[in-house]
């Protein structure tokens, strides 16, 4: 894989500001883009973002995109599966991870207490 996201050494990340909500999301959910250089239309490139749920936040549909996601879970608690009304679901708590190939469902989400997650996403050179 080849990516062309900028060289960035450690800095410390203003966790105050820089947050905007991604388009499809509801407005409790915003991200914070690390690096990117995804491309989406020509299925290039990857993304590193920090998203965060505010308490009760919870998306009603599931996902489905054409690049990998990697996705951690830093704080707080994060339930998986939840209905259109944001009842059931399975919760999961800090320190858990998951790794979604291209193509699969995934979702809905909500958050009881609020959560931020770490997420990479990349498309693979090689399936094209």
């Amino acid at each position: 894989m080849l990516f062309n996201k900028p060289h960035l050494e450690f800095f410390p990340l203003d966790m105050a500001s820089g947050w905007e909500t991604p388009p499809g999301y509801p407005s409790g959910i915003k991200q914070k883009i690390l690096a990117s250089d995804l491309d989406e239309k020509t299925r290039k490139g990857s993304r590193s973002r920090l998203l965060r749920f505010d308490p009760g936040v919870f998306t009603t549909e599931p996902f489905v995109h054409e690049h990998w996601e990697e996705v951690f879970l830093f704080t707080g608690d994060l339930t998986v599966g939840n209905d259109k009304q944001g009842n059931g679901g399975e919760s999961f708590k800090p320190l858990t991870y998951a790794c979604r190939p291209p193509g699969v469902h995934h979702g809905p989400f909500k958050s009881e207490k609020g959560c931020v997650l770490f997420e990479m996403h990349y498309f693979d050179e090689a399936e094209k």
